[in-house]
């Protein structure tokens, strides 16, 4: 039973069996699963219903995972630690927002329908399950291309955050910033905390955690940030060792990050089943402008933005990853486009009119369709090479795309041979 759980966490497919779900059930019977997402016990018209317990409340363990993985890769040994190993990667990541922002309203231009420009930040965020997936199979597990990819999917994700904030406020409700002290003192209260020697990663999730989700929900700004805020102040370790460390270290890591992420990782994996369902019910005729302006964005401009901006940064001294050149570099670009689930929460709060904001969904839908374009290119370029994963890294099959992030990570500036 262990070993069916951790292949389910492994390809993702908790997410994938939501979003076909509810892809299948939004077409064949509408009513019945409009009907189903928007239920609530206070009544159809509420606000509280599936949609609010998945992506205001599940979703902020989600990211709050995500941004201990961005904690750990801060500390010594990590990717951030001294900052100028991550530039090359951080600049790919600059390129894989700009990159699609800039495809997008050309194809609004283009087109010369205006009415869908505000949707230009649904592209900009990497799906970081399917990446790590398809990665992983298009460069075999060891390759610092994979580590590179989830460096940057990461930290993209996390800008796709600060965009929702800023950008996507609920238009019903404008934001009032009074309500973002809050969130400052949550985290005066998380720091405070730790300063203690409060150790339980239960007392910061109820106190701080519980304090900042409020802040933000009455700031009318998205509560699923909530945890980005808390968790860095978590007491971690003093080096970034990797996930499995604990396991495989020789001696037990009790620091409260890793038991946070070790309690929740296997919840979060298997809840994207929810997270799929809940979002990705799009009926097949919701095709638009704003589908091709998504794919397009997705596809072409995380491709040359990451691209770009990544050989860029080579020409100025910030060189890639040892093992990495410029024909795995276009494939991590495109890997990038792979956009379903960020693009899905975006795409949520980005338009209140269905029509569009189901076309919209639709475009980052069928960026999953990136994924055998990426495979066929990496065999075409090469890029490929034997699994020489280090020892520790065979306990992350299974452990699920985020867990293994920060696993992956560390490895990037590893010297890899590339065959040619």
């Amino acid at each position: 039973m262990r070993r069916h759980i951790q292949t389910l966490q492994e390809f993702s497919i908790p997410l994938l069996a939501g979003v076909f779900a509810a892809v299948a059930w939004a077409n064949f019977g509408h009513e019945s699963y409009e009907a189903f997402v928007h239920w609530s016990p206070l009544g159809h018209d509420s606000h509280y219903n599936l949609h609010f317990l998945v992506n205001d409340i599940f979703m902020a363990l989600f990211f709050g995972i995500a941004a201990k993985e961005i904690t750990e890769a801060c500390l010594p040994g990590g990717d951030l630690n001294p900052p100028k190993k991550a530039i090359n990667p951080l600049m790919g990541t600059l390129g894989g927002v700009f990159g699609p922002v800039g495809v997008y309203l050309a194809w609004c231009w283009f087109t010369g329908d205006q009415s869908i420009a505000g949707g230009w930040g649904v592209p900009t965020a990497t799906d970081i399950a399917l990446a790590w997936l398809v990665a992983r199979l298009a460069f075999g597990s060891g390759h610092p291309a994979v580590s590179f990819l989830l460096l940057l999917a990461v930290a993209d994700d996390g800008l796709g955050l600060a965009i929702i904030a800023i950008f996507y406020p609920n238009p019903a409700h404008p934001v009032e910033p009074a309500f973002l002290a809050v969130v400052a003192g949550a985290m005066g209260a998380a720091y405070a905390m730790r300063r203690a020697g409060v150790n339980n990663f239960w007392a910061y999730l109820a106190g701080p955690g519980v304090a900042s989700w409020c802040g933000l929900y009455f700031a009318h700004l998205h509560p699923a940030l909530a945890l980005v805020a808390v968790v860095p102040f978590m007491p971690g370790p003093e080096r970034d060792e990797g996930m499995y460390a604990e396991t495989h270290g020789g001696h037990d890591h009790a620091d409260t990050l890793n038991k946070f992420e070790h309690f929740f990782k296997l919840p979060v994996d298997l809840g994207l089943f929810a997270f799929g369902l809940a979002n990705a019910g799009v009926v097949m005729s919701s095709v638009g402008n704003a589908t091709w302006a998504v794919l397009l964005a997705l596809a072409v401009g995380k491709t040359v933005g990451i691209f770009g901006f990544a050989y860029f940064a080579t020409k100025i001294g910030f060189p890639l990853p040892e093992g990495m050149n410029k024909r795995s570099l276009l494939v991590v670009g495109l890997t990038a486009g792979l956009g379903l689930t960020v693009a899905l929460f975006v795409a949520g709060v980005a338009f209140t009119d269905p029509a569009i904001q189901g076309a919209a969904k639709m475009g980052a839908l069928l960026s999953f369709f990136v994924a055998p374009v990426v495979l066929l290119l990496a065999r075409t370029l090469k890029v490929k090479q034997a699994d020489n994963a280090p020892r520790h890294a065979e306990a992350a099959v299974g452990a699920g795309p985020i867990a293994a992030a920060v696993e992956a990570v560390r490895r990037v500036s590893q010297p890899v041979e590339v065959v040619e």
